[in-house]
């Protein structure tokens, strides 16, 4: 987690200096101001060469959804059967088995020991706890149902990763084959195209356009294969930081859900994910306009988010909840419609809940009907490019039987 050198003064005066851990800039002042003191200079402290390679290692250890799900499940029961709750999370940390977690159960347990809300000694972890879960947590702490929010996040969580699993599973076939099949191509064009290569050398007359591409894309697979490895690598990395970028970011989900295949799908993804989100928030009694504001910022989608963000805006202003969603042009009418409805008759949550089990089902048709719609296309294309090689190599051998068969 950052952590933030600040300088700043009590109540009565004196000056004090120290460094604070923080999510970000924002909460380490608001934590400072909380203990009554006003801060004159705050500034990050740029992390050491260890921690910059913890940061980008891909392969460092992480804590799973499965982890916080059975976390969540387990700290419900023992709250809702009265254990204290830092007893509670000290049974929880001794029974976790990933050391990651099991770290971030220990600070929690030591946090909250030392007077910080529950809520705030989660969001000190981010790469655990997410803001959704935060906020749920603050709701129940609040209304003091802790033990019901932490069961609907558990639900809330389960289904989002079934979800999640839906998507991978629709993107996992095409990627395994396609990959397959690149393996195979580059194989004959390495390993197989230059032993015909060589049977051709002596044949006399001119080699066939096709096989002449083929020799051709061999030769420079074999003598420049680093520009082969090296520019899609360095485009891939290219748009991935260019992704990162706000407008890259918006350019980039605006086509996502364009796309002729995989849009209508990442579509219904998107509904099914912001409609269970903002139910489940709603339900446990977070407050509209901060719950549009936590599941903007978890939508993973940009589009999605700053239309959120306009309607909240207008939800601010007096407008209900559904108009703001239709103007924007970004969820389909039905979705907006029983959202009116749900608002019409007080019970939105519930029907939230029930868009988002409809479209739960809509994306596992749409995955389904992708998956067989992919299969064909991956295989013809398959074929086009393996036949085509097989093909341009064996048109001489075609040519030179010809040519004995009239010299005979």
């Amino acid at each position: 987690m950052p952590e933030f050198k600040y300088k700043a003064r009590s109540a009565g005066g004196a000056a004090t200096d120290g460094v604070i851990e923080a999510v970000d800039q924002k909460s380490a002042v608001d934590r400072l101001r909380s203990q009554k003191l006003i801060v004159m200079e705050i500034n990050e402290i740029s992390p050491g060469l260890e921690e910059f390679l913890k940061k980008i290692n891909p392969l460092k250890p992480t804590v799973s959804s499965k982890d916080i799900v059975l976390f969540s499940r387990q700290l419900s029961t023992l709250v809702s059967a009265g254990v204290p709750l830092v007893q509670g999370l000290t049974i929880l940390g001794e029974q976790v088995e990933s050391p990651v977690f099991k770290t971030v159960v220990k600070k929690v347990r030591e946090d909250i020991e030392s007077g910080l809300s529950i809520a705030d000694a989660l969001k000190k972890h981010p790469d655990a706890f997410s803001e959704l879960y935060v906020s749920m947590i603050k709701a129940g702490e609040v209304g003091g149902i802790l033990d019901t929010i932490l069961e609907r996040l558990s639900a809330y969580l389960e289904a989002a990763a079934e979800l999640k699993s839906k998507v991978k599973g629709a993107m996992m076939y095409p990627l395994v084959v396609t990959s397959i099949a690149g393996a195979v191509t580059i194989f004959l064009l390495v390993g197989v195209i230059p032993t015909f290569q060589e049977i051709f050398s002596g044949f006399g007359a001119e080699l066939p356009l096709p096989t002449r591409v083929i020799i051709g894309v061999s030769e420079a697979l074999q003598n420049y294969w680093y520009l082969f490895v090296g520019i899609p690598v360095a485009i891939f990395f290219a748009i991935k930081k260019w992704i990162k970028t706000e407008s890259g970011e918006k350019i980039f989900d605006t086509y996502t859900l364009k796309l002729p295949l995989f849009g209508p799908m990442l579509r219904k993804v998107a509904v099914a994910k912001f409609t269970r989100t903002l139910g489940t928030l709603v339900k446990s009694g977070v407050p509209i306009l901060q719950a549009l504001e936590t599941v903007a910022k978890t939508s993973g989608n940009k589009v999605v988010e700053q239309a959120l963000m306009d309607a909240r805006e207008s939800i601010r202003e007096g407008e209900r909840v559904a108009d703001p969603l239709r103007k924007s042009g970004v969820f389909p009418a039905m979705v907006i419609q029983m959202i009116s409805v749900g608002e019409e008759t007080g019970n939105l949550d519930t029907m939230l809940t029930k868009i988002a089990d409809f479209y739960d089902q809509e994306v596992d048709v749409a995955v389904k009907g992708l998956t067989s719609m992919i299969e064909p296309l991956v295989m013809v294309g398959m074929g086009i490019v393996i036949g085509g090689i097989v093909i341009a190599m064996f048109m001489p051998m075609f040519a030179m039987g010809e040519l004995a068969g009239k010299q005979g």
